[in-house]
């Protein structure tokens, strides 16, 4: 049964808090100030235009003034009503590393112990209410966070049902993210919430460059000098906002741009139908923006640019963006469609019909990676990182087909940043004991148990229990964490075999599945030739791992000795930047070492020390054939780690959990 809890709604600013708020550098920076980003400004000119298209996700390097555009939008917004006053609307930011408390909000406990009455305290996502909700960073949000956005955004309200209170509250809002793909991506789930994306980067025009530069450092010295300069155009274009937000109403979307909208979106075959709708709503919005009172083909174009190239992702390691050629045969056919009386048939064959509509590229089962002409490769030495090809190294065959993988776990408990591997302490999951610090939930349990004691001191004959702050006991939780995973790949001449080398990248591509699903960062070492290189330092973006895996040569030496001495590196300068954030590593290989006459004595020697500097680590045997010579076994146990062989990998094959011996 619900309880009645008093919900108080976040109070309106007051002059002083909004003078307060604009005391940051970037907070008052004028929205007409911002040089070039014509894209995201109108993404965002769109959403308060129309508060139902769902938001914007900006995408793009460090430095590119997404957070400076994305904080001047607020002042553009139409004020909001509530309960006949009126108020700006505000911009409500949620840190990455929040609480789920501070999030939805929880119980007043000082309220509970000193009046004795239930009493609820509103989180950020009231205060968000009819505003907008801006998370940068927004791919490192840790899991339990990004499942209250999820239900929030898909239901407007905020349900509550934790610490004996049930209740709810509205929770409208634009929400806007920000992030830089090189540290990870988004979860699908997420990802779709968003209703338009936009790309951004640092323009290559000098004159645009060095006028970004001069309005900053202007700006710098007098931000209210700057910021009077630019406040006429900043009213005219939030006067211009309000009236396109009057004309929404009166904007006609004609049956024949609605074909128009399903046929691309059919062509493009986007899950589910949001989509179509985030296009029709971003289209309308256009129409009334640029004074239209009729939705057109310009109208559709646009929205479709905005709101299609993060959707036609089927999956995380395809490369985002949508190619204007495509677009532009997928309108041209959509034409077609619009105009005919009846709806086009159904599941066309682009070989036989030439009306069909285009598919993507990943729907013919074609590789969509990157074409290497005109792609700027992020490591200087090469796609594989390791510098020019040696005699008798051969690119690698294709990855060969992926699996769900076994579960590798590092043993004990952790306390690493939030994900889905290993057991860690956490705020989140299943409470396994008291503790004093309220800070993970109250553990009713150990709180009654820790006043029961004082009760007749306190003066109780009968009746209630008499609680005091001091008896406040939390709840230890126990939930998963992400790891670092390191992949130790052995690309060697013994491994080279292409029925082999294709099984082991297609492992290693499922692992990388497996690590992208549970919040992983990770790192890959290739062992080829003379050294052992490492082509992806540590990091979330595990698209770029599998980039590098295509590209990646085969043959020559194994020089196992060198890789395992570059994962202990690896691990040794990851604690120091994160030291909660426990290792795995993850060796592929024969071990077959070669190279030097004691290269097998050097290679377990090299394991004997990674073993010792506390790394959890698995080897997965790839040895193959009848006669098997165990070198592989040999070097797990040097590790002290866990053991696999390559066939065994698959959970479909194989139940259990594999576990990292300590």
């Amino acid at each position: 049964m619900s309880s009645e809890v008093p919900v108080p709604a976040a109070p309106p600013r007051g002059p002083v808090e909004i003078a307060a708020d604009a005391a940051g550098p970037d907070a008052t920076y004028p929205f007409s100030a911002v040089v070039g980003q014509d894209r995201l400004r109108l993404a965002l000119i769109l959403c308060a235009v129309h508060p139902g298209i769902g938001g914007v996700l900006v995408r793009g390097e460090k430095g590119t003034a997404k957070s400076t555009v994305v904080r001047a939008l607020t002042t553009l917004l139409p004020p909001v009503v509530t309960e006949g006053r009126e108020r700006p609307a505000r911009l409500v930011e949620l840190p990455v590393g929040a609480t789920e408390d501070r999030v939805v909000g929880s119980i007043d406990l000082e309220r509970v112990l000193r009046d004795g009455e239930k009493a609820f305290a509103p989180g950020l996502l009231a205060g968000a209410h009819d505003g907008v909700l801006y998370v940068d960073e927004v791919n490192l949000l840790h899991d339990h966070l990004v499942d209250v956005l999820l239900d929030a955004a898909a239901m407007g309200r905020v349900h509550v049902e934790r610490d004996g209170i049930s209740l709810s509250y509205p929770a409208r809002f634009v929400l806007v993210g920000t992030m830089n793909p090189e540290e990870g991506e988004l979860r699908p789930q997420l990802l779709d919430r968003f209703g338009l994306t936009v790309d951004v980067a640092a323009s290559r025009d000098v004159d645009e460059r060095v006028e970004v530069v001069r309005r900053r450092m202007a700006y710098e010295r007098d931000p209210a000098a700057f910021a009077a300069r630019y406040a006429p155009e900043d009213a005219a274009l939030a006067a211009e906002i309000a009236t396109a937000r009057g004309r929404l109403t009166g904007v006609d979307l004609p049956d024949t741009e609605l074909r128009r909208i399903a046929a691309l979106c059919a062509a493009f075959d986007v899950d589910g139908m949001r989509a179509d709708l985030v296009i029709a709503r971003t289209a309308v919005a256009h129409a009334a923006w640029r004074g239209g009172t009729r939705v057109e083909a310009d109208d559709v174009r646009v929205a479709a640019e905005l709101a299609l190239p993060h959707r036609r992702r089927r999956d995380p390691f395809d490369e985002p963006g949508l190619d204007p050629r495509q677009l532009d045969d997928a309108l041209d056919r959509a034409d077609d469609a619009a105009r005919e009386e009846e709806p086009p048939r159904s599941d066309p064959d682009p070989d036989t019909d030439p009306d069909a509509a285009p598919r993507p590229p990943e729907a013919d089962g074609a590789d969509d990676s990157p074409s290497p002409e005109g792609e700027p490769d992020p490591d200087p030495d090469g796609p594989d990182g390791g510098g020019a090809p040696e005699p008798g190294e051969r690119p690698a065959a294709p990855p060969g087909s992926e699996f769900r993988t076994r579960l590798l776990e590092v043993p004990g408990v952790g306390d690493g940043a939030p994900g889905r591997r290993s057991r860690s302490r956490s705020n989140r999951g299943r409470a396994v004991h008291a503790i004093e610090s309220p800070s993970g939930g109250i553990h009713l349990v150990g709180t009654v148990l820790a006043a029961v004691p004082h009760q007749g001191e306190r003066g109780r004959a009968s009746g209630r229990l008499r609680l005091e702050a001091r008896d406040l006991r939390g709840a230890q939780r126990e939930g998963r964490e992400g790891n670092l995973v390191i992949f130790v790949v052995d690309a060697s001449g013994s491994m080279a075999a292409r029925e082999r080398i294709s099984a082991v990248t297609g492992a290693v591509v499922s692992l990388l599945r497996d690590a992208y699903q549970r919040r992983d960062k990770v790192a890959v070492i290739v062992v080829r030739g003379s050294a052992a290189d490492v082509v992806l330092p540590p990091t979330s973006s595990v698209d770029i791992a599998v980039r590098r895996l295509r590209s990646m040569r085969t043959g020559g030496k194994s020089p196992l000795a060198q890789g395992f001495l570059r994962a202990r590196e690896v691990v040794a300068r990851e604690r120091l930047r994160d030291p909660a954030r426990r290792a795995l590593v993850v060796t592929l290989t024969d071990g077959r070492a070669t190279g030097a006459r004691d290269a097998v004595e050097k290679a377990r020697a090299a394991a004997r020390l990674l073993g010792e500097s506390g790394a959890a680590s698995v080897t997965v045997d790839c040895e193959t054939g009848m006669v098997r010579l165990g070198l592989a076994v040999d070097l797990a146990r040097a590790q002290r780690g866990g053991y696999v062989r390559l066939t065994e990998m698959s959970a479909q094959q194989v139940a259990g959990v594999v576990r990292a011996a300590a």
